[in-house]
Parts: structure tokens; C-alpha cells; sequence
């Protein structure tokens, strides 16, 4: 490895404390949290969202209870401008959320930022930036120290010209690449933003302090910001701001001594998308603050929800082994760590009924499991009892290698419970051709002439611009055919059934194989909700359209039959 071509952090920049406090203090209450997922996330999506998925994801943050939320660059993006007016011109933002939009120290750019948030009711940020690390400077810039500084400055100028007059507007200043910057040229330009905008505790400004490209173990960055709390000129009028990334892998680990050295306030993403390895997660953050008893002002009670919407909005699904959110975080594949958790259980239980308290009131001290999955809405029950079957090969492994089923990690949850069942029976191992029959049975449906729900044909065409999908139902013996324009067969199939009174809200589609090679089926394992039910269903065609419409199909016939098959609760 040629390691010699890169040199250390203190090699690159001055590294200001010789004296720090921070590693003697403790966290004892939560910052604030400001998601950039709509902006900075955004930004770092090979397919950006869309309007539809940018509200979802606002209107998820609102739900959290995100107090302040940065929603997008409104001068590099007719979207981003268009989602800013839509929060002006509707009420989807409630009045103490606070508006974060982003710009450049460019006067037209500036201009047009303040034109996306007139009429805007709600407090606001103007969130300006220039990148001030002597690379960025001489290599990307093209400016000289002295000169970035005054391009700054009218920058801080075309902000207070064009919306200094504006009472619920606030800014916030970002030095890009702080944490690559000399330590007495970035508190001169800081202490400088803050005279021209004549910060004051009623009217503080933010200084955000960017560790844009990680690059340095985390006490680097704590001494960083502990030098900038310790010698801001108007402390007192500032709202101290960091925004890490995570190139290293330490971003939380960065964030988390950042606080301690004086942050007060941090931008991230909800699951720590962005740019290369991601910003910040302030989601891991926030439930780390749980785990030590600190309330992190945000509600996490239902993670898979917030996840599907995450998911959906980025199009990135979340890794198994993500913290608190991956579906494999609260399961142990090993036998001493079962018989620890089962043991942890029983202790809690026996705990709570000799002290006549509810089991949710109770210190938790389960092993394994840092914090009680039932916080996050997880059924660690529901956990424990697959666990029990994966000790001999799993259940999942077993599908995978004799059939090439893949199956995702909710549904190993369910199907588990029903191969839980069949071994409580007979008291004998389970084989893979005895698995893989349960399977089928319980949702691999084949469509029969007699069956409630029958999917008669369809077919999409696309005439002057405009998409035309063609459904024909045989519904308890009825047949109809209806037409829905401009969303895709599976869409038009959902809303067919909708239209007749059987509901079922797709939550995830996921596709696998039967078998290898040309010989194999396509199949579709789809997760829905009806009004009072989760469930699954499966389809097996030869094309995987045709497979997820049977696998519809199949769970129209399972809620028709017998609604209470179709629910994992």
C-alpha cells in the first residue's frame, strides 16, 4: 500500500488546544437536531427525489418532531424551488418548525433564495457557505486568503440587502472543509459574519462547522470546535453548528465529542445518506443518547415505518446490520447469545411481576440488546423464536441454498413462526423440501377458476405521451375491467381491487429467483398492509411483472378467504 503518498491530519492543518475540556465533560441532554436530508442528502442520490417523495420525507420529519429542517437549494434547483414555495403557499409546515434553505455567496443565487422564501410564515434560516480550506481556495477558488474573506462578506452583505428586513428570517454561515481550514482564518471570518449581521442572543447567528470530507480521528475534530466555543468574540449571540461526514466511519463518534467540546446544534441525515459514506446519521445519534438515558426530543417508536419511508424517498434500502433500524439488529445467530438474551427476558418478566410494575417501566438490562426493541416497535419475541431455528443451517439458509429463494428479513420473521408451529408439533427437524412445501402453501398462491379473485388479463399501452394500463378482474364470479393512466400495471391492479373494496397498500416488493440458470421462475415476495393488517404473499412466473401481479392476486385471495391468515400480528 502506498501510504506514503498521503499525509497526516497535522501535517495539513494546525491542531489549536493544547489544553481541551471536553473529554472531562458528559452528555446530559440532546442538541438540536437539523435533518439536511432534503438538501445535502438529496444531492448525493443517483435519482433525486421527486416532489412527491420530498414531501413524504418533510412530512416524516414533522411527525419525528424535528423542530428545524433544511428542505433544499432553492437557486440550483427548479424542484428544490418549487418545494420552498409549496411550504409558503400551503400549510404543511406547522408554525414552530423552522425553514432552512441553502445557498453560495453569490448575489444572483442569494437573490433567488430569498425570492423562494417570501410569503413563508414560519421561522427561517438562510444558510450561506463558501469553502475556506487553503486547497478548496487555491486549487477550486482560485482566491487568495484575504480576498475568499471580502467574496464572503458581500456575500453576508447580499443576504442582509435582501432579506435583513425580513423579522422571521435568521442566518447561518458554513466555513466548507472547517475542519481542513487554519484555526485563526476561520474564527477571523466567523467573528466577522457575526459583526455584519450583528448576531444577538435575540437574533443569534449559526456558525455551522463542517467536517466536509473526514479526515482525522474524532478528538481532532472535538479540539477543533472546542477552540471556536472557546474564542467566538459573540458566543453568546452564536448557535454553534457542526454538519460531520462520515469518510472514516467515525461520524457519530465525531458528532458525539463535538457536543461534548460545545456544538450545540447538528445538521445530518435520518440513516446517514450523502456524498461518498454519508453524512452524519443523526438517527444513530439521537437512539445512542436513549440508550444512556438521555431523551433525544424525537419519537423512534415506529422504525420500520420510518425506514420504508426512507427507503422509498432515497430508493436506498438500509443495511441489515445498520444500528437500531437493520433487521438483523436485535437478532443473535449464536447459541450463547439466545440462551443470554432468553435468561435476560425472564429476569425482566420475573422482575416485573415481583415489583408489580409494568415490564416498559423497568431498567433495562437484557444482554445483547442495548436497548429494549419493543422502544423502536420491534417484537423481540418475535426475534427470539426465529433465532431458535437458525441454529441448525436456518431456515433462510436452507431456502437459498437448495431452492435460491432469498428471502428478505421480515419475511424470515413471519415464515418462522408458522415453521415454529410445525416443529412444537412433531418434534423433528424440518428439511428443506419440507420447508420450501410449508412455504408455497402458506403463500405462493396458484390462481384456480374457482378462486374469489381471479386476474383475467391486463395490458399497457402508451398513446400522445400518455401510459394506459388495461386490468380485467373476475371478482366472486363478476368480471370488470378498468383503466388507470399514467402508473404501471401493479399500481393499476392495487387500485382495481381498491375500487371494489379490497385494500392493499404494497409495502415493499422484492424480487428473487426459483431454481438457476434459464430454467428459473421469477418470484415476487410482497409485503402489504390491508386497514388492520401486515402481510405477505408470493407469486412464481416466468417474468417478474407476471410474478408480482400473481402475488397480488394471491393476497387478494388470502384477505377474501380468510383475513386473519394475512396478518403477522
Amino acid at each position: 500500500m502506498p501510504s506514503h503518498r498521503y499525509a497526516d491530519v497535522y501535517s495539513r492543518v494546525d491542531v489549536p488546544l493544547a489544553e481541551r475540556d471536553w473529554p472531562t465533560r458528559r452528555l446530559t441532554t440532546a442538541p438540536l437536531w437539523v435533518p439536511v436530508d432534503l438538501r445535502d442528502g438529496n444531492q448525493a442520490l443517483a435519482e433525486p427525489m421527486d416532489p412527491s417523495r420530498k414531501r413524504r420525507f418533510f412530512e416524516l420529519m414533522v411527525a419525528m418532531g424535528y423542530k428545524e429542517i433544511e428542505v433544499g437549494y432553492p437557486s440550483a434547483s427548479q424542484t428544490d424551488y418549487d418545494f420552498v414555495r409549496l411550504i409558503a403557499e400551503t400549510d404543511i409546515a406547522p408554525d414552530d418548525v423552522t425553514i432552512v434553505v441553502f445557498t453560495p455567496a453569490r448575489r444572483d443565487l442569494i437573490d433567488r433564495t430569498v425570492a423562494s422564501i417570501r410569503g413563508i410564515t414560519n421561522p427561517v434560516v438562510i444558510h450561506m457557505y463558501t469553502a475556506t480550506a487553503p486547497t478548496w481556495r487555491s486549487m477550486v477558488l482560485g482566491y487568495e486568503p484575504d480576498d475568499l474573506k471580502q467574496l464572503i462578506l458581500s456575500g453576508g452583505r447580499d443576504v442582509l440587502e435582501f432579506a435583513g428586513d425580513l423579522p422571521n428570517v435568521r442566518f447561518e454561515f458554513s466555513p466548507e472543509v472547517f475542519n481542513l481550514t487554519e484555526p485563526d482564518y476561520v474564527l477571523d471570518i466567523c467573528d466577522a459574519m457575526t459583526g455584519l449581521w450583528d448576531a444577538t442572543p435575540a437574533r443569534p447567528v449559526i456558525l455551522n462547522l463542517p467536517a466536509t470530507v473526514e479526515v482525522a480521528t474524532p478528538n481532532v475534530y472535538a479540539d477543533q470546535i472546542e477552540y471556536m466555543h472557546k474564542n467566538l468574540s459573540r458566543r453568546d449571540s452564536v448557535i454553534l453548528s457542526i454538519h460531520p461526514h462520515n469518510d472514516r466511519g467515525t461520524g457519530i463518534a465525531c458528532a458525539e465529542l463535538a457536543v461534548l467540546a460545545g456544538a450545540e446544534r447538528v445538521e445530518g441525515c435520518i440513516f446517514g445518506n450523502g456524498e461518498r459514506t454519508g453524512n452524519v446519521d443523526i438517527a444513530t445519534l439521537a437512539l445512542n443518547m436513549h440508550a444512556q438515558g438521555i431523551d433525544p426530543m424525537i419519537d423512534f417508536s415506529d422504525i420500520d415505518e420510518i425506514r420504508r419511508t426512507v427507503e422509498h424517498c432515497n430508493r436506498i434500502e438500509v443495511h441489515p446490520r445498520h444500528p437500531y433500524v437493520g433487521d438483523l439488529v436485535h437478532t443473535a445467530f449464536s447459541g450463547t447469545h439466545q440462551d443470554a438474551i432468553r435468561k435476560g427476558f425472564a429476569e425482566h418478566r420475573a422482575r416485573a411481576a415481583t415489583e408489580g410494575r409494568p415490564e416498559r417501566e423497568l431498567e433495562w438490562r437484557v444482554p445483547y440488546l442495548p436497548i429494549d426493541p419493543a422502544d423502536i416497535g420491534r417484537d423481540y419475541d418475535a426475534v427470539i423464536r426465529v433465532n431458535s431455528q437458525s441454529g441448525k443451517g436456518g431456515i433462510a439458509y436452507l431456502l437459498e441454498t437448495e431452492y435460491g429463494v432469498e428471502l428478505p428479513r421480515r419475511l424470515q420473521i413471519d415464515f418462522a413462526r408458522h415453521v415454529q408451529q410445525h416443529t412444537d408439533t412433531t418434534g423433528g427437524e424440518v428439511t428443506a423440501a419440507e420447508l420450501w412445501d410449508s412455504f408455497r402453501s402458506l403463500y405462493l398462491h396458484r390462481p384456480a377458476p374457482t378462486d374469489p379473485v381471479v386476474l383475467v388479463g391486463y395490458d399497457t399501452s402508451e398513446t400522445v405521451g400518455q401510459t394506459r394500463t388495461r386490468v380485467s378482474l373476475r371478482i366472486d364470479g363478476t368480471e370488470q375491467t378498468s383503466t388507470r393512466t399514467d402508473i404501471g400495471p401493479v399500481e393499476a391492479l392495487t387500485a382495481a381491487l381498491d375500487a371494489h373494496g379490497i385494500r392493499i397498500d404494497v409495502l415493499s416488493l422484492h424480487q428473487t429467483s426459483v431454481g438457476a440458470g434459464n430454467d428459473s421462475d421469477a418470484l415476487t415476495l410482497l409485503e402489504y398492509r390491508t386497514e388492520d393488517t401486515i402481510g405477505w404473499s408470493a407469486g412464481q412466473e416466468r417474468s417478474v411483472l407476471a410474478a408480482s401481479m400473481a402475488a397480488v392476486i394471491a393476497a387478494a385471495n388470502t384477505i377474501k378467504r380468510a383475513p386473519a391468515l394475512a396478518s403477522i400480528h
